[in-house]
């Protein structure tokens, strides 16, 4: 066979590949992850199981694939717009709102895909609980990492809880995503983006700009 066709074969495996995640971490931001099998994958796809299981090998590594897939999507869609933003307190502000809108707009149709594995897995033990509980610590650190550079940039107060404003921070947007997947009313998220301010602007510092 010619090395071009080769490639072309290659390639489009690789996105069929793709294709087939993109479907998984559908369905398991709304059926959860324990609800992903080879064969409930198959039937979506509409493809033999034998087709799928070629792609994953075992359901284990399926649902590790759409964990990594799931992973890719959020820091397309969150992290990295954020983090493009000037530093300090417009970047803290960029990584709720890319937050908030990344569930508006139901990029999963079950919401946050990890507060959907965080919820399903926190508390049985066993890898997939280690991975949400070491993804949530990630995100925590995060927004810390980028609420502290902001108290150093003198935009919030000297003596803010770092650990206590990521907490507010992040409670707001996780009820946000529960509400909103819940309810499908924008005034859910209307209120998320009022709270979020308030929170912020309660830790400035004084006399900082409240751009």
């Amino acid at each position: 066979m010619p090395s071009g066709a080769v490639g072309r074969r290659r390639s489009d495996g690789k996105r069929t590949h793709a294709a087939i995640l993109d479907v998984a971490t559908r369905i398991a931001s709304i059926e959860g992850l324990e609800g992903l099998t080879l064969g409930r994958l198959a039937e979506e796809l509409e493809v033999s199981k034998s087709g799928v299981y070629a792609h994953f090998g075992s359901r284990e590594q399926l649902q590790l694939e759409t964990i990594a897939a799931a992973q890719e999507i959020m820091e397309r869609e969150v992290v990295a717009p954020a983090l493009s933003e000037p530093p300090g307190v417009r970047q803290l502000k960029a990584l709720c709102e890319r937050y908030l809108s990344y569930v508006e707009r139901l990029v999963f149709p079950g919401g946050c895909f990890f507060s959907s594995l965080l919820a399903e897995m926190d508390a049985r033990p066993g890898r997939f609980h280690e991975m949400a509980q070491a993804g949530a610590r990630e995100w925590w650190g995060l927004f810390a990492g980028v609420a502290a550079d902001a108290r150093e940039r003198g935009e919030l107060a000297a003596d803010v809880d770092i650990d206590q404003l990521v907490f507010e921070l992040d409670s707001s947007l996780e009820s946000a995503n529960y509400y909103y997947v819940l309810l499908r009313d924008p005034a859910v998220i209307a209120r998320a983006r009022r709270a979020v301010a308030g929170i912020i602007d309660r830790a400035r510092a004084p006399g900082a700009s409240r751009a």
